[in-house]
């Protein structure tokens, strides 16, 4: 990629509107910004879905970074001052973008990628049976009530899922 990448992802300068309102923004939205953004730019050269996926990976650390050495930290962010969160939403955001763009160079609709996931994750992991629990989905049953073609592996390699991801 180009030394531009980190503009790209904050969508800055351009005749992308990126003004920050008060309404929620749609992962079609995002999407189409990324798309104009990278086309005005002529960086679409740039963005296989290997370069993007690799971006996505160096964000995701950049992201880690801001919680290394923390402990535990509770919801809401308790102590945190807004320097802080104001960083963690900038990388947030950079991992977001990166994500959409991905998906969007691989032609994969985000949206409905994850809705499908979640059904799935709800047959994994039936109410009556993992409620309060952090165990596989394995250890309810050996039937998953998945599609014989979902990838069951965690990143843990034991038996705690991966919440539901």
């Amino acid at each position: 990629m180009n030394g531009g990448e980190a503009e790209q992802e904050k969508g800055g300068g351009g005749s992308c509107d990126t003004k920050v309102g008060a309404e929620a923004v749609s992962l079609e939205e995002l999407r189409k910004r990324m798309a104009d953004f990278a086309r005005e730019r002529d960086w679409e050269q740039f963005h296989s879905p290997r370069n993007l996926l690799l971006a996505l990976v160096g964000e995701v650390g950049e992201l880690s970074e801001i919680f290394q050495w923390k402990g535990e930290v509770p919801k809401g962010l308790p102590g945190w001052d807004e320097a802080e969160k104001e960083h963690l939403g900038e990388e947030l955001a950079d991992v977001l973008l990166y994500l959409v763009r991905l998906s969007d160079m691989c032609g994969v609709d985000l949206g409905k990628a994850a809705l499908r996931k979640m059904e799935i994750n709800a047959r994994k992991y039936p109410v009556d049976q993992c409620k309060g629990s952090s165990k596989k989905h394995t250890y309810y049953s050996s039937d998953s009530n998945a599609p014989a073609n979902e990838n069951v592996t965690t990143l843990t390699g034991n038996n705690e899922h991966n919440n539901g991801v």
